[in-house]
C-alpha cells in the first residue's frame, strides 16, 4: 500500500510538472505573439492633459500674474505666478506653483526689444519659463562686435535676461518623414492636411517658394506635387498640393523609420517639458523634450518667430518633417544647431498657427476609418497615389518602440512569469525523475541482497 502511494504521488507531480510547462510556454508564447503591455503603440505619458491643465489656468489668470506653465517631473502642471495668493488659487486647482519674479508681460516686453534692436543672424531667443527668463544665444557665426552689441541691448533690459554662446549654427534644416525632392533642396514631408477639396502636405516654408514642384526620386519619374502657398520667413510653413489632389491610404499616418508608422488622432500645442518625437528622412526617429516656446531664430535667409524649442536633434534633410505626441500633431520642423551625434537645438513651426493661416484642417485617424485616439494600425491596402508622401503608407503601422523577438524574450515584463512557470515545472520534472531513479536503486539493492544472502 505505501509503495502504492508512493507511486501516485510522483505520478501527479509529474503530471503537474508537464502541466505547468504547457502553461507556462503559453504565456511565453502569447507575450511574444503580442505587444509587450508596457510598450504602447504610440509612446503616452500625462502631457497633453497637464498642457490642458496648465494653459487654462494661465488664460484665467492672466499674463500679470502668471508667466507661462511646464509639465514636471511628475507628469503634472506647474504654473509660474508672480505672488503668493496667485500660487494658493493654483495649488487648489490641483497644480503646481512657482512663485517668480517676472510676470508673462514682462517677458514679453523683453523679447519684443530684442526684435526691436538691429538684426544679428546666428542668434535665437526663447522664453525659459522654468527659469523665468529670456535665454538669448548666439552661434559661432556671431561676431564679438555683434554679440557685444546684443549684450548691451541685454542688458539695458534687466537681468532677467540670460546670454549664452552655442556651438554649430543656427540653419535650416534643408536638404522628415518620406523625403520629397525638388529643385531647391531635399525636405521631408510634414502632415497631410485638406481644404475640404484638395489634399496637401504642410512642410517648412524655407523648403521652396511657391511653384516649386516636387517629387519623390531624384531621377525626377515621381511627381508629388507643387508648393501652392507658403510663408517664410517670419513663419516657416508651407502647402504642397498633391499633383492628383489626393493624398492616397495612409494619409493620417507618418512614418517613424523601418516599415513603421504612427496614426495621427488630433492637433495640439505643446507645453514646456512635454515628452515630443520628431521623424525626419536624413535622421529617423528622434525624441527630446520641448524646452521653451514662442522661440526667434534668425536665421541667415531671415527671422522666424513664435516657434517651438526643443532639444531633439536634427540633420540637414529633415526640414518640413513632422514632430508629435501622443499621436497628437503639434509642429514641422524649421531648423535649429549641432547634429544627432553631439545633440543641439532644433526649432519648430507650430501646425495650429499655420493650418488656420492656410485655410486646411488636418487629415486623421477618424477620416480614415478609425475612431478617435485610436492606436496605431495597419493602414488601408492598396497603397497611396504615387507619390504619396503619407508617411508609412507603404508599410504596417507599428508603435515607434517595437521590439524584437530577442528583446521580448529577455524583458521580464513581458515573459518574466512565463519562464518562471516554465523553470520551476522543469526542475519538478527533473525531481520527479530523480526521486524514481532512486527508489528504482534502493529496490534492486534490496533484492540483490536477499537473493544473495
Amino acid at each position: 500500500m505505501r509503495h502504492a502511494r508512493r507511486r501516485m504521488v510522483r505520478r501527479v507531480a509529474r503530471l503537474a510538472a508537464v502541466g505547468g510547462l504547457l502553461v507556462g510556454g503559453t504565456m511565453v508564447t502569447r507575450a511574444v505573439a503580442s505587444e509587450p503591455p508596457d510598450v504602447p503603440a504610440a509612446p503616452r505619458t500625462l502631457a497633453q492633459t497637464a498642457s490642458g491643465a496648465g494653459a487654462g489656468l494661465v488664460s484665467e489668470l492672466g499674463d500679470e500674474r502668471t508667466a507661462g506653465h511646464w509639465v514636471g517631473a511628475d507628469g503634472r502642471p506647474v504654473v509660474a505666478v508672480t505672488d503668493e495668493r496667485t500660487a494658493e488659487t493654483v495649488r487648489r486647482a490641483g497644480a503646481g506653483a512657482k512663485v517668480v519674479r517676472h510676470s508673462m508681460s514682462e517677458l514679453r516686453s523683453a523679447t519684443s526689444t530684442l526684435r526691436s534692436a538691429p538684426r544679428v543672424p546666428g542668434t535665437a531667443w526663447a522664453l525659459d519659463y522654468r527659469s523665468n527668463e529670456v535665454v538669448v544665444r548666439g552661434d559661432r557665426t556671431v561676431s564679438t562686435s555683434d554679440w557685444s552689441r546684443l549684450t548691451g541691448v541685454a542688458e539695458g533690459i534687466g537681468g532677467f535676461v540670460r546670454m549664452e554662446r552655442t556651438d554649430g549654427e543656427f540653419t535650416t534644416r534643408l536638404n522628415g518623414a518620406v523625403p520629397i525632392l525638388s529643385t531647391a533642396g531635399r525636405c521631408s514631408a510634414g502632415f497631410n492636411v485638406t481644404d475640404g477639396r484638395s489634399e496637401f502636405i504642410l512642410t517648412a516654408g524655407h523648403c521652396g517658394p511657391t511653384g516649386s514642384v516636387w517629387f519623390r526620386d531624384g531621377g525626377g519619374d515621381r511627381q508629388v506635387g507643387k508648393t501652392v502657398a507658403g510663408s517664410f520667413p517670419g513663419d516657416d510653413f508651407s502647402l504642397v498640393e498633391y499633383a492628383n489632389g489626393k493624398a492616397g491610404d495612409g494619409a493620417d499616418v507618418v512614418a517613424v523609420g523601418d516599415g513603421k508608422g504612427v496614426r495621427i488622432t488630433g492637433t495640439g500645442e505643446p507645453a514646456v517639458g512635454q515628452r515630443v518625437f520628431r521623424s525626419g528622412s536624413t535622421s529617423g526617429l528622434r525624441d527630446g523634450q520641448v524646452t521653451a516656446l514662442d522661440a526667434t531664430v534668425n536665421y541667415p535667409e531671415g527671422t522666424v518667430t513664435g516657434l517651438i524649442e526643443t532639444d531633439v536633434c536634427a540633420e540637414p534633410g529633415d526640414s518640413g518633417g513632422p514632430m508629435f505626441s501622443e499621436g497628437v500633431a503639434l509642429g514641422v520642423t524649421s531648423g535649429g544647431n549641432g547634429d544627432c551625434a553631439k545633440g543641439g537645438t532644433t526649432f519648430f513651426q507650430p501646425l495650429p498657427e499655420a493650418m488656420e493661416s492656410l485655410g486646411v484642417r488636418l487629415i486623421v485617424a477618424g477620416q480614415q476609418g478609425s475612431g478617435p485616439g485610436a492606436a496605431p494600425s495597419a493602414p488601408a491596402a492598396g497603397g497611396g497615389a504615387p507619390g504619396a508622401a503619407a508617411p508609412g503608407a507603404e508599410a504596417p503601422v507599428t508603435g515607434v518602440e517595437g521590439s524584437t523577438l530577442l528583446a521580448r524574450l529577455t524583458d521580464r515584463r513581458n515573459v518574466g512569469p512565463g519562464l518562471l512557470v516554465v523553470a520551476g515545472s522543469l526542475m519538478a520534472l527533473v525531481a520527479t525523475r530523480w526521486i524514481r531513479a532512486e527508489a528504482d536503486r534502493k529496490a534492486y539493492r534490496r533484492h540483490y541482497s536477499a537473493t544473495w544472502g
